[in-house]
Formats: C-alpha cells, sequence, structure tokens
C-alpha cells in the first residue's frame, strides 16, 4: 500500500473522482498552471485539461458564487479557497445561497460543491494565515464541516464530501499537509513516511461523514479533538502519563455524538482541544453537547482548551497554539478534580 502525505492524499482523491466522474471540476486562485500554494492540485490541469482544473481570480465570492451554479446545473465542483482566512468575502454565498439551496426550492436544485480551504495555525503565518474558522460554518444549517487529522482520512473524507448532495467546508491543517506534527516546534519535522496512517490506499474508498475515530484508548479522561490537535493529544498524553481516550471528530456536522458520550460515560472526565478562540468556539457545542447527555456521568468540570480571544498573534505564536503543555495541564486537572 502507498505511503503519501496529507497533501499528496488530497490530490488523490481529486485524481480519483476527476478519472471516474466528469462532473467533477476543480478550480481556485492558482489551482490550475501552478498547481496551488500547497501544490494541493499539481499536476491535475495537465491531466485533465483547462475545462477541468482551472485558475479563478482573486474573487472569492465569484469562487464561491461559481460553484454553486455549477453544482445547481450538475456539476460537483471542487473549489480552493487559498487560505481559509480569505474566505470572508465568499461567505455571504456560502450560507445564503449554497446552504439554503436545497431549502428554498423544496428539493428542485441543491448544492454538491465542496470548499476546501488550508486551515490552522503553527507555520509562523501571523493573523491572516493561521484562522480557524470552523464554527462560522458549523453554526449555518445546510453546511457540513469536515477536518482530517491524517492522509488516509483526508482522501477518504475528501471522496465522501465530493459525493455528498449537500455543501462540505473541506478544512485541511496545514501543519499536517507534510508530516504528523505533536506541537514541539523545536523538534525535527516527522515525515508522514513514518506514520501508519500514510498507508493510503489506491484508488477509491469512504470514510464516512458523521464517524469519528479513537485515536487512543483509556480509562481516565475522554479528550474531544480534530486535525492537528489530535496529534497534540497524544503527546500531552504520552507525557503526563494520564490514561486518556482521544476522540478525532473528523467531522464536526454530522457530529459522532453516540462516540463522544460513549466515551465520556466510560470516563467521566472531558476535555476540549480545539485551535480557534476559545469564545463561542466549536468547543461551546461540545461541551453542551456533553452536559446535557452526561451530566450525571461527570465526576469533574469540562475543561476547554484553545488560542486566545485575539487575533492570532505572530510574535506569540506558541503561546496562542494549544501545545502538549497546555492540554497536559487541563488532563492533569481534570484528574485532580
Amino acid at each position: 500500500m502507498p505511503r503519501m502525505s496529507m497533501v499528496e492524499a488530497i490530490r488523490d482523491a481529486m485524481d480519483c473522482k476527476m478519472a471516474e466522474d466528469e462532473r467533477v471540476v476543480v478550480f481556485g486562485e492558482d489551482v490550475g498552471y501552478f498547481g496551488g500554494v500547497f501544490r494541493a492540485t499539481e499536476g491535475l490541469q495537465r491531466k485533465y485539461g483547462k475545462s477541468r482544473c482551472f485558475d479563478a481570480p482573486i474573487n472569492e465570492s465569484g469562487i464561491v458564487g461559481v460553484a454553486i451554479g455549477m453544482g445547481a446545473y450538475g456539476l460537483r465542483p471542487v473549489a480552493e479557497i487559498q487560505f481559509a482566512d480569505y474566505v470572508y468575502p465568499g461567505y455571504d454565498q456560502i450560507v445564503s445561497e449554497a446552504a439554503r439551496l436545497r431549502y428554498r426550492s423544496g428539493g428542485e436544485f441543491f448544492s454538491p460543491i465542496v470548499i476546501r480551504m488550508p486551515v490552522g495555525g503553527g507555520i509562523y503565518g501571523g493573523q491572516t494565515h493561521s484562522q480557524s474558522p470552523e464554527a462560522l460554518f458549523t453554526h449555518v444549517s445546510g453546511l457540513k464541516t469536515v477536518i482530517p487529522s491524517n492522509p488516509y482520512d483526508a482522501k477518504g473524507l475528501l471522496i465522501a464530501s465530493i459525493e455528498d448532495d449537500d455543501p462540505v467546508i473541506f478544512l485541511e491543517p496545514k501543519r499536517l499537509y507534510n508530516g504528523p506534527f505533536f506541537g514541539h516546534p523545536d523538534e525535527p519535522v516527522t515525515p508522514w513516511a513514518k506514520h501508519p496512517l500514510s498507508e493510503v490506499p489506491a484508488g477509491r474508498y469512504v470514510v464516512p461523514l458523521g464517524k469519528a475515530a479513537v485515536r487512543r484508548e483509556g480509562k481516565a479522561v475522554t479528550v474531544i479533538c480534530y486535525g492537528t490537535m489530535a496529534h497534540v493529544a497524544e503527546a500531552a498524553a504520552e507525557e503526563t502519563g494520564v490514561d486518556a481516550e482521544i476522540i478525532d471528530l473528523r467531522s464536526l456536522i454530522p457530529l459522532d455524538i453516540d462516540a463522544i458520550v460513549g466515551s465520556v460515560e466510560k470516563t467521566g472526565r472531558c476535555v476540549i482541544v480545539h485551535e480557534a478562540t476559545l469564545t463561542s468556539g466549536f468547543g461551546a457545542e461540545l461541551a453542551a453537547q456533553v452536559m446535557e447527555r452526561c451530566f450525571y456521568a461527570l465526576e469533574a468540570p469540562i475543561q476547554r482548551i484553545a488560542g486566545w480571544d485575539t487575533p492570532y498573534p505572530h510574535a506569540e505564536e506558541w503561546d496562542y497554539f494549544p501545545g502538549p503543555a497546555r492540554v497536559g495541564r487541563a488532563l492533569v486537572k481534570a484528574m485532580e478534580a
């Protein structure tokens, strides 16, 4: 079985679907000739031509609007927003059109589109290249929101997203493109080739949306996380020696609530970790779900570890970024309560 980086797995998913379904088209800023700023679409234009993989103007509202029109008329577009930080001009189109089309038309039209975006920090990108806006999309009825943490999931989730008849926001943690990241910026980069989840089957396979994965089994405390934080949580558990069970959500909407409830009822404790700012982050929704469904099982207050309620700071990145030390302190605090 071939080993791939996450960026290679994402490219392979698009290649797979473009080969088997001529309705799948890929476009965005610099995705054609240049192959994307992270090379996620490299070679697709040469293979499928300029009508299947093409460059778009620097106009996010236009990119999203064109994708919606394509989807309504039978195509399955995969649109790339170069960085998640740039999506805001296209947010109105996503919320008012893509998410509402099926409802507004009484099922006559739908929006089978995927909007791919590199997301998150840990790359010294500062405030305009490090944001994690996932909560803005999970709040909108009609959207699905997906965040993979490894190459195997990235390919399977992206294929499932392209085949889905509803609009999917597909967020790709850019710090994970070329290797897993455990939250220690001073350590050498570990390539994906040394990680078991870099083994990616050839051809089509699907990781279903709405199905979480247990990355580490444990009995003392449940850690709910996604994206890069799945790796940081593993590091924190190893470094503190806390017997943590780590739940990698993989998709936020739909949410695998059964996996969350089953784990929290077993451990009696819960720590929630994400990169995005704390206030109104998706962790607040997770905490509410756990409280409503697992109140009598909880033996300690829920802990939330997240970014600060500030713009993403360049100079103080590693204080803002939830690293294993911060997550580890939360694990220990949960056990002491």
